[in-house]
């Protein structure tokens, strides 16, 4: 039950909206468990965080399972190895996972984000450089 509730806060469609329900529902829980309510006051910020972004980057963000991919991913091509001979053999084999994967978002017919749709996050001029990316 306690669940679903807070699953109302994710179901929300705007910024806005998400963290008045955030605190709706740790209201409504405060009497009976409190120490939740505490904990969900102290992490709505971090919890909520990915809500600040475009709507069509948040069905990304709030998962972890793509990271959790790649990390698979590396785990399984380190253990393939087993020694590496300096750090700089790791580097470069994580590096390369990295890069292919990158490849991969790049490419895929549903991308994971693109630069285009980023770049208005940044101030920083190198999101906007490359042509070809976007």
């Amino acid at each position: 039950m306690v669940s679903a509730f807070i699953a109302t806060a994710f179901a929300q469609d705007d910024a806005e909206a998400a963290p008045t329900q955030w605190r709706k529902v740790a209201d409504h829980l405060r009497p009976k468990v409190p120490k939740l309510a505490a904990l969900m006051d102290q992490a709505e910020p971090d919890v909520l965080a990915y809500m600040s972004f475009p709507a069509q980057h948040r069905a990304k963000l709030h998962s972890t399972n793509p990271i959790e991919r790649v990390n698979g991913e590396i785990k399984r091509r380190t253990k393939v190895v087993g020694i590496f001979p300096n750090e700089e053999a790791i580097v470069r084999l994580v590096g390369a996972i990295l890069l292919e994967q990158n490849d991969e978002w790049a490419v895929q017919r549903a991308r994971y984000m693109t630069l285009g749709t980023i770049a208005p996050l940044s101030d920083d001029p190198m999101t906007s450089l490359p042509a070809v990316a976007g």
